[in-house]
């Protein structure tokens, strides 16, 4: 367990001190019952689903002769002969490599977008965005992200789950696996329409007791890996998993967490949390999450791929195992036969030599074959050609595979196809390899602006006193804010960009330089200005290149500081007074400040006059300055 986790069930076992008095002992044992009984129900429904994650995963860990058997549990398949060829050709592993390379492309910004054009909702709405820069950064979202895709992308399905670290004051985000997330319904096709939702996760006995003060004696269970992270899977059944059970743990207790939605009874809703046969929660939902300050469960679903009218997606992997079935099958049986031809199958006539001798050494170059006289002289029999039959179907599988999983061999290859030479042909294969990947996107994206929602609700909802946060741009800037709860007045997110796949660093580099050469950011002279020449070299990635840049973009910084406390601003001498007027002006037609207060505008116009008079004083000293002195 974190240590952001153990500070939250610290805050949970507080609640649990203060009213476990209220509970009878025979509530307690009625509501462990009734959840013992709830989960074993749906560990019973969710079987199905969860024996097609663990065939899933053994296919792309490359343990491919294991199937699903009549009795439900997945087990090895042996050889028929032990010179039978069970060699695996993997490449269910690079489509998965592949899919989960390009959707860690995907990482939109999030902004939050102010309720108005005043000058307190945009305002507002610029805290929101500081925020959640500052708590991406501390949740390492992206690492968070990306760990959850490879799940998606494996299984089907991934979860995060948010809490509040009350000892830090801090936002904790967790990826779940999903062999943890029980839903009251498999059919239910989102989190919200749940009427209740279990969390089932693992933790040593002493852990346990550390917690909560309590007891509780452990049992044996199997524990699944993908990319470090861990679940537990197959609880109460006894399956055959070769190659994805990265150990059996012992002395481990089940801690079940049940939460259920507002209902007529419990308006704020209901926590239950249970360890072996001791209950050691009971109370409402802890976090208001939903958009009227609701208490709604603070889980968000990543999906691969979508099924009608089911709660789980699915994966590109239980697509194509019986492509990989059938072509490792192909592989193997043209190896085999390979081998005979190599090797050859020897015919002797019975008695005529020493079979043991020669099965042993075989026709080893420079060997003396004895054979009894008048008998025939061994042979080898005639195995033929490889028929054609083996190497069609297997360039048929190989397009079955790209046909299926939508990866084309452009994309897993860094290859062109043959015979393709255009370029509009080849950004035309692009197109469709991100097309194929729109469905997983838009889930991903989903995903992070219900992230970026909860995160600034959980804030507003604990931060009660001035919190200190940092905030960085990006270009080497950085920059220390207070906020209370009551700040956070802006959780509308949305995103900088729309395309993330295509919108590559390369691509904007691009047509930047295209806008460059057509002149379309040079002034009507033909020039580019300095806060011009900044932000595009801000937009190519450079930052802050050059000093004379730096000091551009610390003048950008100063102006539209002014622009929001115009009040203390100041005119000084060694302002570049250009970029300031140019920032002020942007501000001033901008929609930022299109229905602001009369005496608002009127301050920042008057600022704007007093630039323009130091700019002015300035031309006319330089005209009265004599020629060549």
């Amino acid at each position: 367990m974190s240590k952001s986790e153990f500070h939250t069930r610290t805050e949970q076992i507080k609640s649990f001190s203060e009213t476990q008095t209220q509970w009878s002992e025979q509530f307690a044992e009625d509501v462990v019952r009734n959840i013992k009984q709830d989960f074993a129900e749906r560990q019973r429904m969710r079987r199905p689903y969860e024996l097609a994650w663990q065939l899933d995963m053994n296919f792309v860990m490359g343990n491919q002769y294991c199937g699903i058997s009549p009795r439900g549990a997945i087990e090895q398949e042996d050889k028929y002969y032990f010179w039978q060829e069970k060699q695996v050709f993997n490449h269910i592993a690079t489509i998965v490599d592949t899919r989960v390379s390009r959707l860690n492309r995907v990482r939109p910004q999030p902004v939050a977008r102010p309720f108005s054009n005043s000058e307190a909702d945009v305002n507002a709405a610029k805290l929101s965005t500081k925020i959640l820069n500052s708590a991406s950064q501390k949740l390492r979202l992206g690492d968070a992200i990306t760990r959850a895709t490879v799940w998606s992308e494996t299984c089907g399905t991934s979860f995060y789950k948010l809490s509040w670290d009350h000892a830090k004051g801090e936002v904790d985000l967790s990826v779940c696996s999903p062999f943890e997330i029980y839903p009251d319904s498999n059919v239910t096709p989102s989190i919200e329409e749940c009427a209740s939702l279990i969390h089932a996760k693992v933790y040593p006995s002493s852990e346990v007791k550390a917690i909560w003060g309590v007891d509780i004696v452990g049992e044996t269970v199997k524990v699944f890996a993908i990319d470090g992270v861990e679940s537990v899977g197959g609880l109460g059944y006894n399956s055959v998993v070769p190659s994805i059970v990265q150990e059996t743990q012992n002395n481990r207790v089940l801690v079940i967490e049940r939460y259920t939605k507002p209902t007529d009874e419990y308006p704020n809703g209901k926590l239950e949390i249970v360890a072996g046969s001791t209950l050691l929660y009971f109370g409402e939902l802890p976090y208001r999450l939903g958009e009227d300050d609701e208490f709604v469960y603070p889980f968000v679903r990543q999906i691969s791929l979508m099924q009608a009218g089911c709660f789980w997606g699915t994966s590109m992997v239980e697509r194509v195992i019986p492509i990989q079935r059938a072509f490792n099958a192909v592989k193997n049986r043209k190896h085999e036969f390979l081998n005979r031809l190599s090797m050859g199958v020897l015919t002797v006539e019975d008695g005529s030599v020493d079979t043991d001798d020669l099965e042993e050494d075989g026709l080893s170059p420079g060997k003396i074959l004895v054979y009894r006289q008048g008998s025939d002289k061994p042979s080898l029999m005639d195995s033929g050609n490889v028929p054609m039959d083996f190497n069609y179907e297997e360039e048929q599988l190989l397009k079955e595979f790209i046909t299926v999983s939508g990866v084309s061999e452009f994309a897993r290859n860094s290859t062109t196809p043959t015979q393709v030479t255009s370029g509009v042909a080849l950004q035309l294969i692009a197109e469709q390899d991100d097309i194929r990947l729109a469905g997983s996107v838009d889930s991903i994206k989903s995903c992070i602006k219900r992230i970026a929602q909860f995160i600034l609700r959980m804030y507003k909802q604990f931060v009660s006193g001035s919190k200190l946060m940092r905030y960085a741009d990006g270009q080497n800037t950085a920059e220390v804010f207070y906020f209370t709860g009551s700040d956070v007045s802006s959780d509308d997110v949305v995103f900088e960009t729309e395309n993330e796949l295509s919108d590559s660093l390369a691509t904007r580099r691009s047509m930047l330089f295209d806008l460059l050469n057509a002149g379309v950011l040079s002034d009507s002279d033909g020039n580019l200005s300095a806060s011009a020449k900044t932000k595009i070299l801000s937009l190519m990635g450079f930052g802050n290149w050059e000093a004379a840049q730096d000091v551009a973009q610390l003048h950008i910084a100063r102006a539209n500081r002014e622009n929001v406390d115009i009040e203390h601003a100041e005119v000084l001498s060694v302002d570049d007074h250009p970029i300031h007027i140019q920032e002020h002006t942007r501000h001033i037609i901008g929609a930022d400040i299109d229905k602001q207060d009369k005496s608002y505008r009127d301050k920042l116009l008057a600022h704007v006059d007093e630039h323009k008079r130091y700019l002015h004083q300035g031309s006319n000293k330089s005209d009265s300055i004599p020629k060549g002195s």
